[in-house]
């Protein structure tokens, strides 16, 4: 196993690898070119170091072990006896083949180079280096001491031992290794990117507000974290730049589009939490969701059991009002295919666990069948949230688009169907891969979804993916 590792710069990602890496028994020689960066990653390995201690997880005589395996340097020449380097630098090309072909010259033969890149081309990277074989992606995810998923990425030269030992060598430290091939986002970046763009569609839309959005694809899509408060987290100039690289990498062929909503934010300095503004403004009261008041309701008939497990075949009634679980098609859909009006209920995932339903209204159904609606959802101890009458709704039409994006992936050989879905889950903390959750609802019904969506819409990047 490789036991001296060289880390090439000392930022937050930098300082994250080289503190997982020593705390799983690694020499790590951490260089920079600037003393400041230095001094800045030893202190966020400190806080981060003082955190395990505090919460009990690291002892004194565990935390000075770590700081042993601990060096740090200006330059590259420390480097010279190291098993494996990772490079951790800005998110630029020629800085980076500068680098590593400084490192060339300074490492050993048998020595692995690797970049922690998240959107750069693991081929285009290695092309000018004399050994290229030896070269890869191994791309951590932020914090990267919480976060499992670890992307080893082979490029058009990568030996597969290469691959191997890396994966290897990040499974020993306790990450989960899945290896990719080298493709514009690799899989998180490439998949993932739906779970925001459905969101701000919504939002520019106009009709529904962000910690509604929010709420809904939390609360019914069992995502730990809305998009929308989640992008304000990552930084809107960071995730509108990912988004508009990607796409623009595969010539707009994705399942999503850089959102107006969000370049105006990323326009005006609306940032998220690093500028105290985005879609929140941190000055602010965090805006909490308008529920519906329930009616009470004295029958409910035919498919509850159906209606509550979220699956579109059977709907029910509430003292007569037609309740219906969201197929894709639009409420207003439904009232002209029944000739009555109709209340659909969003997706949801654990019906039995959700605190919230999301409800759309069709346009004959009056506020006292959304009443009723509330009082179907208030008898399972839930409140309801209306929502905009849209194809797919909110919930249903995010998963199923990151199913189509999934699918994709898995029909242009990025990787496996269950390493889609690991990275998915340990990559962003899904409560359950895009795939995984199709086959257990159905294909044919994901099928259908975003058959419905892509008519209702007329837009046919929401059509379903072949490999569906």
């Amino acid at each position: 196993m490789e036991r001296v590792i060289g880390i090439v710069g000392a930022g937050a990602m930098g300082a994250g690898i080289a503190q997982v890496a020593a705390q799983h028994g690694a020499q790590v020689i951490v260089c920079d070119d600037k003393a400041a960066a230095l001094d800045r990653g030893r202190g966020l390995m400190a806080a981060s170091l003082g955190d395990l201690l505090r919460r009990g997880r690291l002892d004194a005589a565990g935390l000075a072990a770590v700081e042993g395996r601990l060096s740090w340097h200006q330059g590259l020449a420390a480097l010279a006896g190291a098993d494996v380097v990772i490079e951790a630098i800005v998110e630029d090309m020629a800085a980076k083949q500068g680098l590593f072909a400084a490192l060339e010259a300074v490492v050993g033969p048998d020595c692995i180079l690797a970049t922690n890149t998240s959107s750069l081309s693991v081929s285009g990277l290695a092309g000018p280096l004399a050994r290229p074989g030896r070269f890869a992606g191994l791309h951590f995810f932020n914090p990267v001491p919480a976060m499992k998923l670890v992307e080893v990425v082979r490029g058009r030269a990568t030996g597969a031992e290469v691959a191997a030992r890396l994966s290897a060598l990040v499974a020993a430290w306790g990450k989960l290794p899945v290896e990719v091939r080298d493709v514009p986002g690799f899989i998180v970046n490439r998949v993932a990117r739906p779970f925001y763009a459905e969101a701000f569609v919504a939002l520019g839309e106009g009709q529904v507000d962000a910690v509604t959005i929010d709420r809904v694809l939390q609360d019914c899509g069992g995502f730990r974290l809305g998009p929308l408060a989640l992008a304000d987290i990552i930084g809107h100039d960071v995730n509108y730049a990912a988004a508009c690289g990607i796409h623009a990498a595969y010539d707009g062929r994705t399942r999503f589009r850089p959102q107006a909503a969000q370049a105006r934010l990323v326009e005006t300095g609306a940032l998220g939490r690093k500028a105290g503004r985005g879609v929140y403004d941190d000055a602010a009261p965090k805006p909490a969701i308008e529920t519906l008041a329930p009616a009470p309701v004295h029958e409910i008939r035919r498919g509850e059991a159906r209606l509550t497990a979220a699956l579109p075949v059977d709907g029910g009634e509430a003292d007569g009002v037609l309740l219906l679980a969201g197929d894709g098609r639009s409420a207003a859909t439904m009232e002209r295919v029944l000739g009555r009006p109709v209340v659909l209920f969003d997706f949801c995932r654990d019906p039995a666990a959700a605190p919230l339903l999301a409800l759309a209204g069709s346009p004959g159904a009056t506020a006292a069948m959304l009443a009723k609606a509330a009082g179907f959802a208030a008898a399972q101890g839930k409140q309801a949230v209306r929502i905009p009458d849209r194809p797919g709704l909110l919930s249903l039409r995010t998963w199923a688009q990151l199913y189509n994006a999934a699918a994709d992936a898995v029909a242009d050989r990025v990787a496996s169907a269950a390493d889609v879905d690991l990275a998915l889950r340990y990559g962003t903390n899904y409560p359950e891969g895009p795939l995984a959750l199709a086959a257990r609802l159905g294909l044919g019904f994901v099928t259908r979804a975003l058959g419905h969506i892509a008519d209702e819409t007329g837009d046919e990047f929401y059509r379903p993916s072949a490999a569906l």
